[in-house]
């Protein structure tokens, strides 16, 4: 998209006069009249049926006549079903007289289109060939993935945390069943009840601003004790949690989850790592089957919240948790390889 714009700026500061295919009266552009889609890739979050997405058509030169193209679907390149997924306008598309842009449209069906689907369908321009430009070609693909509308409700009741730190400090524990709350002062924030220890909550806020970016963030909180995380009290003894810089957060609310880097610090002693953490919301009736799973295990079970041992090669030499030491002695930054983690 850059590099289109940056190409129809230089052309445009060519002339010092910029009218027209037949417009003699003023200095015209004199280069090729270019006729293409404003970008290759399009984002598409389909959040109901009625709202139409648009697609910029632009052209180099401004004409004083109408301009009508023909658009096809390339269904080689195309998994997306027309007119049960997704609808077009129509199959032409008109740059007005006196004008450079023009806008084809198309929309999802909401209703045909999964929680998990990842849909794409790809367009061809159809001008003539001294209007299409090597450079961009005629085509564009536009991703569509369904975006339910964001409830706060969705996001209380009961939740299942997974985590890389479990593995690396609570070694008793696959997950654990979480209690979230909606917090009735901040707006759009979730209190998840005794996140990894309990009487220790962790609050989250989500960005519901744009469907594109469902970011999630926090503050820096306590979220234990040094003593039940390493056997032992080191600093203030306090377990602080902060959110990463290089990591985003985020959530889905069709599929109801959240996925959460935190970066777990003690104060004036260093960084323990940082974890991925995912939040599933479940039923009230899968929540008890957790629970009555959890009943049934030995005391040392799946779901046990107890403290466990700190693990070998987790902190320094006198088993102080710093970051610093554990990276260099693993090459790991906490409970999980920074290289590996997922990109969002």
């Amino acid at each position: 998209m850059k590099r289109l714009i940056t190409g129809i700026v230089t052309l445009t500061t060519l002339a010092v006069g910029f009218w027209g295919c037949n417009d003699l009266s003023r200095t015209t552009y004199s280069g090729s009249d270019y006729v293409m889609f404003s970008d290759t890739l399009s984002m598409y979050p389909v959040q109901d049926s009625e709202k139409w997405f648009e697609i910029p058509v632009v052209a180099t030169n401004i004409c004083d006549y109408d301009r009508s193209f023909g658009v096809e679907v390339d269904d080689k390149a195309s998994n997306a079903i027309e007119k049960k997924q997704y609808v077009v306008e129509s199959n032409t598309v008109t740059i007005k007289a006196g004008e450079r842009v023009a806008k084809f449209r198309m929309k999802g069906v909401y209703e045909n289109i999964g929680k998990t689907d990842s849909l794409s369908v790809t367009f061809n321009l159809l001008p003539k060939d001294e209007n299409i430009w090597d450079l961009y070609g005629t085509r564009t693909r536009v991703q569509m993935q369904k975006a339910c509308p964001f409830e706060l409700s969705t996001f209380e009741g009961y939740c299942l945390l997974t985590s890389s730190f479990f593995s690396a400090y609570m070694t008793n524990t696959e997950h654990r069943l979480l209690q979230a709350e909606r917090d009735k002062t901040e707006d759009n924030t979730i209190i998840l009840h005794d996140f990894f220890y309990k009487n220790y909550d962790l609050k989250i806020k989500y960005d519901p601003s744009d469907p594109l970016k469902p970011f999630v963030e926090f503050d820096d909180q306590i979220i234990g004790s040094t003593a039940e995380a390493f056997g032992t009290i080191y600093g203030n003894g306090k377990l602080m949690c902060t959110q990463p810089v290089a990591y985003d957060s985020y959530y889905n609310v069709c599929q109801k989850f959240v996925f959460l880097y935190s970066t777990i610090y003690v104060v004036g002693k260093g960084t323990v790592g940082t974890y991925v953490n995912i939040l599933e919301w479940i039923s009230d009736e899968e929540a008890e089957q957790v629970r009555d799973h959890l009943h049934r295990l030995p005391a040392v079970g799946r779901y046990d919240d107890r403290p466990a041992q700190p693990q070998p090669g987790a902190g320094d030499r006198a088993g102080q948790p710093t970051s610093e030491d554990h990276s260099q002695r693993t090459g790991r930054s906490g409970g999980v390889t920074l290289a590996a983690l997922p990109q969002v």
